[in-house]
């Protein structure tokens, strides 16, 4: 489980890299990640840490779906 933690941590600095590149706030995008990640690093109960898990990775499903609807033009999900 914590390789997958790790991974996940990896793949949220980066894509807050990504977006703080694209709108000059880097620093700030990446330092909200480490927080968040820091704030639950004591957590054990498995259901929150599947619960902290699962937003995490939607995020990051949101933000690709965002950019790849950026980059083909086409509408992905629906808006609400």
């Amino acid at each position: 489980m914590e390789m997958v933690l790790l991974q996940l941590y990896k793949e949220c600095l980066r894509r807050a890299k990504f977006v703080g590149h694209q709108q000059h706030n880097t620093a700030l995008l990446v330092e909200m990640v480490r927080q968040q990640f820091k704030k639950h690093k004591h957590e054990t109960d498995p259901d929150k840490i599947q619960k902290l898990k699962d937003d995490a990775a939607r995020g990051l499903i949101n933000h690709m779906l965002y950019e790849s609807e950026k980059m083909s033009g086409r509408k992905f999900s629906k808006s609400a």
